[in-house]
């Protein structure tokens, strides 16, 4: 059975990425969780991560023995050669190749938001919005989410239709703007909503809930 390394629920967006994509298509997975930026973390990442950063997936049911993955998007290919069958991206050359564009930009880019709106998924609204680097940050965001549920959305609830890579990888995003209070149009409103309800976020959201740390919120936690 494959294993997943992550950080604190509430503060590990990079972890909550590939641990959704598991979970929204019931592939049977271990957790390990490592709390951040403590002794318990440092003492115990290098056992798992040759980076010393989470999320990091064991997969010791592979000829050859044990296979280590690491980096978000790397994990969530992974996942979607070893178990999905490709159907982490959509089926449609077009729709897949937009969705791969908006992956890796939200992978690579988004940083104002990433510093100054850092993922707490217990955070709630007090008024803070961040700096016009921000603003602009989400307006982007919005405009991709808007783009491929125009495009490609028709006949589901997601930005391509049906659940995918491309929601994991905005899911913290999702967590970040309801934590922060962000105020949306009734497009971005609407797949946040389809994208809460899903059982692996409401689940994710109880045990953010339920751990007792409590870090300083940094871009480091954010981007671990």
């Amino acid at each position: 059975m494959p294993l997943l390394v992550i950080g604190n629920k509430n503060y590990s967006s990079w972890s909550l990425r590939p641990w959704l994509l598991l979970r929204q298509f019931d592939i049977a997975f271990e957790e390990r969780k490592l709390n951040l930026d403590t002794p318990e973390f440092f003492a115990e990442i290098g056992k798992w991560s040759p980076t010393a950063r989470v999320p990091v997936l064991h997969d010791d049911g592979l000829p050859g023995g044990n296979l280590v993955v690491w980096d978000t998007l790397a994990i969530c290919e992974y996942i979607n050669e070893r178990w999905l069958a490709g159907r982490g991206w959509p089926t449609d050359m077009r729709a897949r190749a937009q969705a791969r564009s908006a992956v890796a930009e939200m992978h690579s880019g988004f940083g104002a938001l990433r510093s100054q709106l850092p993922m707490n998924v217990r955070r709630k609204p007090n008024g803070y919005r961040g700096n016009a680097a921000v603003s602009a940050d989400v307006a982007r965001i919005e405009q991709l989410w808007q783009m491929l549920r125009a495009n490609h959305g028709a006949g589901g609830e997601f930005l391509c239709g049906d659940f995918g890579i491309v929601d994991a990888m905005f899911a913290p995003v999702v967590m970040r703007f309801t934590g922060y209070g962000v105020e949306v149009g009734d497009n971005a409103a609407r797949y946040m909503e389809a994208l809460n309800a899903l059982p692996g976020m409401r689940e994710w959201r109880a045990a953010s809930e339920a751990e007792p740390e409590h870090l300083a919120p940094t871009d480091n936690i954010g981007r671990q």
